[in-house]
């Protein structure tokens, strides 16, 4: 039963490829002023959902168009 407990509080630190080093650089990074890096970064950011947002906005002007009836009446008695 403890093991079931212990596996369902989530990720021990170390169970992680990373090893916990993400969240620790992260941290590290946040403290260190980047200067124009940190401008060439946030429009970076801002293209890659410009980017999205056209990949969103093609499927689904491909979805809203009406496709032909494919076939023919038929008359039925």
């Amino acid at each position: 039963m403890e093991e079931a407990n212990a596996s369902s509080s989530g990720p021990v630190r170390g169970e992680c490829l990373c090893m916990g080093a993400g969240p620790q650089a992260t941290a590290i990074l946040k403290t260190i002023s980047l200067g124009p890096a940190t401008e060439h970064f946030r429009n970076s950011r801002i293209e890659f959902l410009k980017g999205l947002r056209s990949l969103i906005d093609s499927r689904i002007e491909k979805l809203q168009r009406v496709e032909p009836q494919k076939g023919t009446s038929v008359p039925v008695d």
